[in-house]
C-alpha cells in the first residue's frame, strides 16, 4: 500500500481510507487493516488511522497467523487481491457466518484458475470487480451469478495534487529537450517484456506514420523499464528514425507525475488488458485528451467514449486516426471535468463501497471489518 507504487496499491490506499471513514460511524464501527509488505511505520496518516494499520515487513507466516486468527472474530473479511484467497478460505471454514469479500482488479481473475481457486472464489459472499469487463469475464469463467458482483469503479485519489502552474514545466521541457510547440503524447506504464499489451509499441509505429505531418510531435513514455523490452523497443526506434521524437523518463516518483501530466497534450495508451486504468481517470483530470483500447476495462474509465477516444488496440490505423484527430482539434476532445467527477470522484466511491458493505450486513448490531 505504502512502500511500493502502482495501480492496485493506489486502489488499496483510497478503499482503506474510505473503510477508515465509514469505520467512524455505524455500522462499521472497528477496522484493522493488515499489509503483508508494509511496515506499520510506512502507514500514510491521510489515508489510515495508524492504529488500526499493521504492517508485517515481509513476514510472511506471522502475517497469515494473525489474519486468520483476527478473521475468524470479525463480521466480513476483505482481501485486497485474489492471491490472498486462501486466507480468506481458510477464515470462511473455520468461521461460516463471516462475510468474505474479495477485490477484482483485472487480468489476475480473468482465468483460467485452477480447481481448487475456483472452489475458493464461490466460498467469497461478493466480489467488489473495478470494472464491468472484469465482472464480465468472472461471470464467463467461474460462472458466478450477476448479483454476486458488485461494480466499483476505481476514483480518483483525493490527494493527486494539481500542478501549481497552468504553463509547462521550464525545466522538464529542458530536461527532456522538448520546446513549448511539441506536440506532446505521453504513456505511464511499466514496460516490462512479460507484458506486451500496453499498446506503446503501436504508438510508436503511429509516430512513423505522422512524424512528416506534424515534425513536433514528441512522446513521452514515463515508468520503469526492464532490459529486454527496452532493447525492444529502442530497435523499433531505430528502425523508423524516431531517436529525436521519443523519451524514456525511468521511474518517476508520485510527486513528480503531476509536472509530467502537465508537461502533455495527449494521453495515450492502447492497451488489451487493463482491468480498469487509473491512468486514464488521472490524466483526465489533468485535463488531457484521453486514446484508450476498447477491448478491456479502459471502456469503464473512458465512460464508453463519453471521456475520451476508443480505438481497437489491434487496428494501427484507428490509433494513428485517434491521435490526429486530437492534435487537429485538441479543445473538441478536451475531457468534461463536471462528467469525470460525477462518476469518479472519492466520495462516489466512498458511497459505493458503503452501499455494497451495508449490504452484507445483517443484523444492527455493531460490526467488524477486517482488509
Amino acid at each position: 500500500m505504502f512502500s511500493a507504487t502502482g495501480g492496485i496499491e493506489k486502489v488499496c490506499k483510497v478503499a482503506s481510507m474510505a473503510l477508515n471513514e465509514m469505520s467512524s460511524s455505524e455500522p462499521l464501527k472497528q477496522l484493522k487493516v493488515f499489509s503483508m509488505y508494509d511496515k506499520s511505520s510506512e502507514a500514510d496518516n491521510k489515508y489510515i488511522d495508524p492504529s488500526t494499520f499493521y504492517g508485517y515487513g515481509e513476514k510472511k507466516v506471522k502475517f497469515v497467523c494473525d489474519a486468520v486468527r483476527s478473521g475468524v472474530k470479525n463480521d466480513i473479511v476483505i482481501l485486497s487481491h485474489i492471491n490472498l484467497l486462501s486466507i480468506g478460505y481458510f477464515i470462511k471454514l473455520l468461521s461460516p457466518k463471516t462475510k468474505l469479500v474479495l477485490y477484482a482488479h483485472g487480468i489476475e481473475v480473468w482465468g483460467p484458475l485452477s480447481s481448487l481457486r475456483k472452489k475458493m472464489l464461490h466460498k467469497c459472499d461478493m466480489v467488489l470487480a473495478v470494472s464491468h469487463f472484469t465482472k464480465g469475464k468472472m461471470m464467463q469463467q467461474y460462472n458466478l451469478s450477476r448479483d454476486k458482483i458488485n461494480v466499483i469503479n476505481n476514483c480518483i485519489d483525493p490527494y493527486l495534487p494539481l500542478p501549481a502552474s497552468e504553463e509547462k514545466d521550464e525545466a522538464l521541457l529542458q530536461k527532456y529537450r522538448f520546446s513549448k510547440n511539441d506536440i506532446i503524447l505521453m504513456t505511464l506504464t511499466r514496460l516490462s517484456s512479460k507484458e506486451l499489451y500496453k499498446g506503446y509499441d503501436h504508438v510508436l509505429i503511429s509516430l512513423s506514420h505522422l512524424k512528416q505531418k506534424f515534425p513536433a510531435i514528441k512522446y513521452l513514455i514515463v515508468g520503469n523499464y526492464d532490459d529486454e523490452e527496452k532493447k525492444r523497443l529502442d530497435e523499433i526506434i531505430r528502425q523508423h528514425s524516431l531517436q529525436q521524437h521519443v523519451v524514456f523518463t525511468g521511474y518517476i516518483p508520485d510527486e513528480e507525475l503531476a509536472k509530467h501530466y502537465h508537461l502533455a497534450d495527449v494521453y495515450v495508451m492502447p492497451s488489451k488488458k487493463e482491468g480498469f486504468g487509473i491512468v486514464f481517470i488521472e490524466a483526465m483530470y489533468y485535463g488531457l485528451p484521453v486514446i484508450a483500447g476498447n477491448k478491456d476495462g479502459s471502456a469503464d474509465a473512458l465512460l464508453n467514449g463519453r471521456l475520451g477516444i476508443l480505438v481497437d488496440p489491434d487496428n494501427q490505423n484507428e490509433i494513428d486516426g485517434a491521435i490526429e484527430k486530437i492534435i487537429l482539434d485538441r479543445n473538441q476532445f478536451l475531457p468534461p471535468a463536471t462528467l469525470l467527477n460525477e462518476k469518479f470522484s472519492y466520495n462516489i466511491y466512498k458511497e459505493k463501497l458503503k452501499s455494497a458493505i451495508n449490504s452484507l450486513l445483517l443484523s444492527p448490531e455493531r460490526k467488524v471489518i477486517n482488509f
